[in-house]
């Protein structure tokens, strides 16, 4: 073992500056592959909103909902209200929620990359039967299907994507998750634009191209080396050490390797991860895994996503212009990505939180006053009106985009110690996907009851989002993953809760003699 006292997480301390490497070409191509996981992700979300306002699809599976839509004199905000067609959306992140606490010992177990290939099939196999779908129980099969597909990925990429970065750009490489998601929405708008036009079975190719994202990652799963992280972990520290001298470049990963050996003594003598994410001294970590996808969702970005199309009809949106309109913001929402991916590790990750948080509530509440006087039950918005909501809401996607949306899965990925972070990974994984699957079950409903004062609502969650940040989340920009954890014993709040070095050591070695055997090769 190299010398150095052992901190709160089985590794050494003061040890980060001796980190040697650089950004490989290996490790770029690793990650953009894992990323693409991402893109199953945001294709769902971008296909779903543009099927649910097709023709074909709502006369086949929802014709109540088509009547609504073509025939009756509906008050705007309820003309899609329909708990069967929300149950469409929503059923998909329900099921990806119990597959995620699923993939969690799966992904400590067998490794990410295994995880990766298992989310990747269950894709597959949702998109093929959507395709074909024939009746409502063969449809809500499919999108649990692939339900399960996007709680393995969600699981999984997010950390392969933080073991493998080296640590100075662990943020904007992890970031290429949140890209290829984004990427995917504005692709499945495109294709949502194009297929609309191919009534009354467009929808069906809508559906079952979601097999090609889902072939990318299976296939790119198959390829991937596994991380040295997990490889270290299950035993096999030469194989471990051989991957990590490959993605760093350089012979020179005695430190970097020393941490991750400490940090596995100690992931390997937990028997329990879920048990031990409960303890005092993983308990910042535990608030920020659960608050943090929570507020996420709570911007009401997703609403926007789901049922773009949908939204703006309601609005008075006629023809092809929902489509467009929602093309746009799934543009809007990859590029701003980039911006965040270019700032993140230079301004850091509390600057876009902050930021992006002012930025979003905003515009909620413009669109609010908007809507509340400009539109009411059975009147439309006149066209400047129209544009101006549209530009508004691209302004939100935009904050949201460089600050929330890649930061609400980068920083809980970050933050674990081994020992627990696969566990910890699948609570934010299961929560993001809980509140999705709420936001998307209830959101026409909000919508009919609320009007314009949804976009309040959102607005004031998002206000204490943002103050949450300011005061309890400490800055991760240039922290090494495996000594993260003395973040939160310098932070004013958190270092009233977490133990000090001294009584962790003797925790650590405590635990360390407790009997329990790790896991050999």
């Amino acid at each position: 073992m190299a010398g150095g006292s052992f901190g709160p997480a089985g590794v050494a301390k003061e040890r980060a500056e001796q980190y040697q490497g650089r950004v490989t070409p290996f490790v770029i191509i690793a990650c953009v592959v894992a990323a693409t996981g991402g893109s199953l992700f945001g294709y769902d979300i971008g296909i779903s909103g543009g099927v649910t306002s097709m023709d074909g699809f709502l006369r086949k599976f929802f014709y109540t909902v088509y009547e609504k839509k073509k025939y009756a004199h509906e008050n705007n905000y309820c003309k899609y209200d329909n708990q069967g067609l929300a149950a469409f959306t929503s059923s998909l992140y329900l099921a990806g929620l119990v597959a995620s606490l699923v993939a969690s010992p799966i992904t400590r177990r067998y490794g990410r990359r295994g995880s990766i290939i298992c989310g990747g099939i269950s894709f597959l196999i949702g998109a093929a039967l959507n395709a074909a779908a024939q009746n409502l129980a063969m449809l809500l099969l499919g999108r649990i299907m692939l339900g399960v597909g996007i709680g393995f990925g969600n699981q999984a990429v997010p950390l392969y994507l933080s073991e493998m970065a080296p640590t100075h750009l662990r943020g904007a490489l992890n970031m290429m998750f949140q890209l290829a998601t984004t990427l995917g929405i504005f692709t499945a708008n495109m294709i949502n634009y194009g297929t609309n036009k191919l009534e009354p079975w467009g929808w069906r190719l809508s559906l079952g191209l979601a097999a090609f994202p889902a072939t990318l990652m299976t296939v790119g799963g198959l390829l991937l080396p596994e991380t040295p992280n997990s490889l270290i972990e299950r035993g096999y520290h030469d194989k471990g050490r051989r991957v990590l001298e490959k993605i760093r470049g350089t012979d020179n990963v005695n430190a970097e390797f020393q941490d991750m050996i400490d940090a596995s003594d100690l992931a390997n003598a937990i028997k329990h991860p879920f048990r031990n994410i409960l303890e005092i001294r993983n308990r910042p970590q535990l608030v920020m895994a659960i608050f943090m996808p929570t507020f996420q969702i709570l911007t009401g970005i997703n609403s926007i996503l789901f049922y773009a199309p949908v939204l703006f009809q309601s609005m008075g949106f006629k023809g092809n212009a929902p489509l467009y309109s929602s093309a746009l913001t799934g543009a809007v929402l990859a590029s701003s990505t980039l911006i965040s991916m270019a700032a993140v590790d230079r301004w850091g990750r509390r600057a876009l939180l902050i930021s992006g948080g002012i930025q979003m509530i905003t515009c909620q509440v413009i669109v609010a006053i908007i809507l509340g006087l400009k539109f009411g039950d059975n009147t439309e918005l006149s066209k400047g009106y129209s544009i101006m909501v549209v530009v508004v809401i691209c302004l939100f996607v935009l904050g949201f985009g460089w600050s929330w949306g890649p930061l609400g899965w980068t920083v809980p990925s970050e933050i674990f110690p081994l020992e627990t972070r696969s566990a910890g990974q699948s609570i934010t994984v299961a929560v993001n996907l809980f509140f999705t699957f709420a936001i998307a079950q209830s959101f026409l409903a909000l919508l009919c009851h609320l009007k314009f004062g949804l976009f309040l609502f959102f607005a004031g969650w998002i206000t204490i989002m943002t103050v949450f940040v300011y005061l309890f989340l400490p800055e991760t920009k240039g922290v090494p993953i495996e000594e993260m954890i003395l973040l939160w014993r310098k932070h004013w709040f958190w270092k009233r809760i977490v133990p000090d070095g001294s009584a962790v050591d003797e925790s650590n070695g405590r635990e360390r003699n407790s009997g329990v055997e790790p896991r050999g090769v």
